[in-house]
């Protein structure tokens, strides 16, 4: 197919070493290009796409990562700024020897979750209390035929025995919200692939406080939740033929003459009691109850993303997503899910001395902070003493779910990040 021959400037974009080419490589490429087209406020935009072809990648892979990163490493959020915006409408042209309109649409599905999963994470804590994020959740609901919502409230959690949510939820002025999503890609509803999101719409650690710098970004608390609806919108708009649940317990972590202190017992869902011993490790408590509450709804198998620890940002940085799991099979499920999606996860080791360190109380069944030791992998076998025997993997986005840097994938701020991970986890076991 013969492209526009009146095009007014050329961009070149390199793909790095041969040696290091993977689909990261090639979405960084592809999304240098479009910055660059956006920033000389190009309209009309051509992009030969055999071009970007090389052995690690299929044609219907390049072409979905095109109209993927032509909408997501130019996504902005300008909501709360007055002055003018850029309003061009733009065009995209992908010219392949092998044109593919699935991918298209396929790529654009990715786009639609993953900057969703970014607006949430960017949107500030006086605008998205918890009650906010479930109206998201039920208008993202509203929008699909084959989803369906629920939620549960403070008078609902305390009927259950939800005392590890509505513990966190003490010092907010807020209600708590256990926010339920169900698609139906089966004639039956029953052993549904589960999404269980930390939803912290704001963190202040509680009385064992963060200090102010710590405290700037933690509207972004609740990554994991919007990862988990941003992967919904994607599996909505894809329709892979299995059934898929999202659970997110939601709350605020404040300080009032109600909240939570270092050395409360607390109950939870499942009835393991909780010794308090650090109010900042707060996630993992609301996941407890989480993690519960899918097992109790049917969930076959369980991925809990969370923005949990900054042990894993020790670790691991802004670059990969730490993992726990106590099902090597699921793991490998999901991180083939991960490679795919161009999202780079690493899986921590497990110890019986680590799940010792767990039982370290005088006075409860469980500790919820035994110290700064192995931090994230304490953190994850906390909630797997929740989960039991069901599969599950952890994902700890505590480093990669909000950048203070620009990248070629996308701008400052919330990232989105493991919304295509668990949308690609779903599309793959739906064919297992």
């Amino acid at each position: 197919m013969p492209f526009n021959e009146s095009f007014k400037t050329l961009i070149f974009v390199g793909k790095g070493s041969s040696k290091d080419q993977d689909i990261i490589a090639t979405k960084e490429a592809l999304g240098s290009g479009f910055q660059a087209a956006h920033k000389l406020k190009e309209v009309h935009i051509d992009v030969l796409l055999d071009t970007f072809i090389d052995h690690t990648s299929d044609t219907e892979t390049i072409i979905s990562a095109a109209a993927e990163m032509a909408q997501t490493a130019t996504y902005t959020f300008e909501a709360y700024k007055t002055n003018e915006h850029d309003t061009l409408t733009r065009t995209y042209t992908f010219y392949c020897a092998d044109q593919n309109d699935e991918a298209i649409n396929i790529g654009t599905a990715i786009a639609k979750g993953v900057n969703f999963a970014r607006t949430l994470v960017n949107i500030p804590a006086n605008d998205l209390t918890p009650v906010a994020l479930a109206g998201e959740a039920r208008a993202l609901s509203s929008r699909h035929d084959h989803l369906s919502f629920e939620v549960l409230g403070n008078e609902e959690l305390e009927e259950m025995g939800m005392h590890a949510l509505l513990a966190v939820n003490q010092g907010s002025d807020q209600p708590a919200q256990m926010i339920v999503l169900r698609y139906q890609g089966l004639e039956n509803w029953d052993e549904p692939l589960t999404f269980v999101g930390k939803g912290l719409t704001y963190d202040t650690g509680g009385y064992s406080m963060k200090p102010p710098e710590g405290m700037k970004t933690m509207k972004s608390d609740m990554g994991g939740a919007a990862a988990v609806l941003g992967a919904m919108e994607i599996i909505a708009e894809t329709k892979p033929a299995i059934n898929v649940m999202a659970v997110i317990p939601s709350t605020e972590n404040m300080v009032n003459g109600k909240a939570m202190r270092p050395g409360d017992v607390l109950g939870s869902f499942d009835g393991q009691t909780i010794e308090v011993t650090n109010t900042d490790a707060e996630g993992r408590l609301v996941l407890a109850d989480g993690v519960s509450y899918a097992k109790h709804l049917g969930a076959k198998k369980i991925v809990d993303v969370a923005t949990l620890t900054g042990a894993c940002v020790v670790a691991l940085g802004d670059v990969i997503t730490g993992a726990v799991s106590n099902d090597d099979d699921f793991y490998n499920r999901t991180a083939t899910a991960a490679i795919e999606s161009g999202e780079d996860i690493w899986r921590f080791p497990t110890h019986p001395r680590y799940y010792k360190m767990l039982r370290q109380s005088d006075v409860a069944d469980l500790n919820n902070a035994p110290g700064r030791l192995a931090g994230s992998i304490t953190a994850g076998l906390f909630i797997e003493s929740f989960v039991k025997d069901t599969p599950w993997v952890h994902l700890d986005i505590a480093g990669t779910s909000f950048l203070d840097r620009v990248t070629p994938m996308g701008p400052k701020g919330g990232t989105g990040v493991m919304a295509r991970t668990l949308a690609t986890l779903a599309n793959h076991e739906s064919r297992s």
